[in-house]
């Protein structure tokens, strides 16, 4: 299965869940988000969000301010 993660292809093995993306990318840092397909992923979520061909996954550090 192909998927982009921050405009870098990626190829993975069978179905995954963001979770498991995270752990092989090693982003398990604290403040990160995620955003599937341009929309934010809430992070009680992504242990079981399945990733689907073709998606594009940014990962990013969230920041509070205003």
């Amino acid at each position: 299965m192909q998927i982009v993660v921050n405009d870098e292809s990626l190829t993975l093995e069978g179905s995954v869940t963001l979770t498991e993306v995270l752990e092989r990318l090693s982003h398990s840092q604290p403040g990160i988000a995620l955003a599937v397909n341009q929309q934010i992923i809430p992070r009680d979520r992504w242990a079981e969000y399945i990733l689907q061909e073709g998606d594009e996954l940014v990962i990013f550090q969230a920041i509070a301010g205003g």
